[in-house]
């Protein structure tokens, strides 16, 4: 359409131009603006007015045409728009939808990409992600959308359109999962599921969309059928008041779905993800026996993009695939529409099996394959620089799980000379921990001039995803920035604030930090003093009360017990009028140089913070030594370690360092 009015509107410029240029004698006129060819007094009228006339309505014409070929792309912008809000996952994010509209306009040139010995993966990830990750978008762009052959029949059935979340998402005729037919129902058979392989499993894996309200019974008679064990559920019900997927168990007890029981047996809640245990049954045929389903909710998957760190999903995946039994049915997978996030795990999953196997990585090749089998898995270029990022994070630091029995053994180990090394296997462990590259792109907000004036230690900066953010004072620019990250505990995200040691001109907004996260819990692992330099600014009275700002803190108590100082605090806001208790810990047993000599009081420590925070309420635990890292964070490792091995010694199962990373 946009082609036919340009062509009228071309036509009707150059009919006006040869109608001005013709001369009294039909033909026509030549124009030029050399000086030869202006008007004298004996030039005739008539060539004058034409050669004012037809330069201002060429010059006219041209700007009606910009405007409309402005208003054109704006209508193609918005089509664009309008599809994205569409797209599964939620409406991307702003700066994704420009991308989108940036790549619908230019040609897609399909191109191919080959295989990367394990060995060169490093580099071959930090060279696509130069330039804001233009390689990778340019690689993720060279994929076919989908199998172009592949018929839709069933899901395109009137009697089915309901039962699809998403009406561009759709399962394939040829790979859909069938269910048993009901009897007297049409198309009762139809389920938006498609069977997706892996690396070397065909039907490996189910991709399916997120349970509407309308097909939930559909949905457990496809586990029942499916023989499937195991279902991974990689989004949240809501994401930004969108309803995403339908809750399609019981919060406790049995409810029955369709011909289905489904009776929850157990609950475990972590820091990325959440066990379920269900126990399924047909209840029109007792004599089958129940069937024990375990589903595997990640929840750590942020509502916009990727996670920022692939290390949550990488245990994740660990679990899913220890939990499923060996000759069970196809694991479930879904997150709202089965491709994006379930495709971006299916990838990981069959990559790491052909790393291990080949010693290679064909990113590129595989999503080809399985988006044969359902259209759009791996649904964004972010989405596919996290699988190269999860994978090169697998290949760097590999599995670091290891059971609790086998702690004193690996420990030793650790202390035994590595194999064609000099240094001890700690020593090489540790080497791969400083390899983890700093990314300070992602530290804008530290590194404005104003909030560096507030760094100890001016390298140590919080990421700003993860920042401590206090609110921002009337009128005063930069005071919501304090020098402080939120670090997760074992069970419950942003279980801890890590910060410096307060510097004169940050104390009140050290305890600004302590009122507005409802902190109880302060634990100071270093001196005032070491080697005559100072590390930390006493930022609590020795008696009486103290006030910064709107904050008063007045001492309580404070006795010393063996290696550690207990500091009790009544805190009042002026501004709120109310007063809370807070208690500080303060470790005298970290030395100079080194490390404790035992480990004693370190864990009497963490077992006096933690009945500290079952009494006051699992607000965050306030960290710091000098500089929020050093002794703070080998402080996070032991109190990590410490409560998971207490938590899950009857599951017999503790994580290394790859929890901490």
């Amino acid at each position: 359409m946009t082609g036919h009015r340009f062509s009228h509107i071309l036509v009707f410029t150059i009919g006006l131009n040869e109608v001005f240029a013709a001369g009294e004698n039909g033909t026509a006129t030549a124009y030029t603006s050399s000086p030869a060819s202006t008007s004298s007094p004996g030039t005739d009228p008539g060539t004058v007015l034409t050669s004012v006339l037809v330069p201002l309505l060429v010059c006219f014409v041209l700007i009606i045409l910009a405007g409309y070929l402005l208003r054109a792309r704006k209508h193609r912008k918005a089509d664009v728009n309008s599809s994205d809000k569409k797209m599964p996952n939620g409406i991307l994010e702003e700066q994704e939808q420009q991308r989108v509209m940036l790549l619908s306009n230019s040609p897609t040139v399909f191109k191919k990409y080959f295989p990367i010995a394990v060995e060169n993966l490093e580099d071959e990830v930090r060279i696509r992600s130069a330039d804001d990750g233009k390689l990778f978008r340019e690689e993720y762009n060279s994929l076919q959308p989908g199998n172009i052959q592949g018929l839709l029949e069933a899901a395109n059935k009137e009697e089915n359109k309901e039962k699809n979340r998403y009406p561009n998402i759709l399962a394939y005729d040829h790979s859909r999962v069938y269910l048993t037919p009901a009897e007297g129902i049409q198309c009762s058979d139809y389920i938006n599921a498609s069977y997706i392989d892996g690396y070397k499993e065909k039907n490996k894996f189910i991709a399916a969309q997120g349970p509407k309200q309308e097909t939930v019974n559909d949905y457990w008679r496809m586990v029942w059928e499916q023989k499937s064990a195991t279902i991974v559920m990689l989004t949240n019900l809501k994401e930004r008041k969108e309803d995403k997927c339908h809750q399609y168990w019981p919060d406790q007890g049995c409810w029955l779905y369709g011909n289905i029981r489904v009776c929850v047996e157990d609950v475990i809640v972590l820091v990325d993800y959440t066990i379920r245990k269900f126990c399924i049954q047909p209840v029109q045929d007792g004599c089958k026996a129940p069937r024990l389903i375990t589903q595997l909710h990640f929840t750590s998957w942020p509502d916009f993009g990727v996670p920022f760190t692939p290390i949550g999903m990488l245990k994740f995946l660990k679990k899913v695939k220890s939990s499923n039994p060996a000759h069970a049915g196809p694991i479930i997978v879904h997150c709202s529409a089965g491709v994006g996030r379930t495709g971006t795990f299916i990838v990981i999953d069959a990559i790491i099996d052909m790393m291990n196997e080949e010693k290679k990585v064909d990113v590129f090749d595989f999503v080809g394959k399985i988006r044969n089998q359902r259209p759009q898995m791996v649904q964004t270029d972010m989405q596919y620089s996290f699988i190269y990022q999860a994978l090169l994070e697998y290949y760097l630091y590999g599995d670091t799980e290891l059971d609790v029995a086998s702690l004193e053994k690996h420990l030793q180990t650790l202390y035994s000379p590595a194999p064609h090394f000099d240094k001890i296997g700690l020593e090489q462990e540790f080497k791969k921990l400083t390899s983890v590259r700093i990314m300070k792109e992602n530290m804008r907000t530290g590194n404005l001039p104003a909030n560096m004036k507030k760094a100890r230690v001016i390298q140590i900066i919080p990421y700003d995803f993860n920042r401590v953010i206090l609110s921002m004072k009337r009128g005063e620019e930069y005071t919501d920035y304090i020098n402080a990250s939120f670090i997760d505990g074992y069970r419950q995200k942003d279980y801890f604030i890590a910060t410096q040691g307060p510097l004169p001109h940050t104390v009140e907004d050290f305890w600004r930090m302590i009122w507005e996260w409802k902190s109880h819990t302060i634990v100071i692992l270093t001196e005032l003093q070491e080697r005559e330099q100072e590390k930390c600014c006493q930022y609590w009275p020795s008696e009486g009360s103290v006030t910064h700002g709107e904050i008063t803190i007045s001492l309580k108590s404070d006795r010393l017990a063996e290696a550690i100082s207990v500091r009790n605090f009544a805190v009042t806001s002026s501004q709120e009028k109310h007063t809370r208790l807070v208690r500080q810990f303060h470790f005298h047993g970290w030395p100079e140089i080194g490390i404790p000599v035992e480990g004693k009081g370190m864990i009497d420590l963490i077992a006096a913070v933690q009945k500290q925070q079952q009494q006051t309420g699992n607000h965050p635990i306030v960290v710091h030594c000098r500089n929020s890292m050093n002794s703070a964070i080998k402080w996070y490792k032991i109190s990590l370690t410490y409560f998971r091995i207490m938590q899950t010694s009857s599951k017999r199962a503790q994580s290394n360092f790859g929890l901490y990373v």
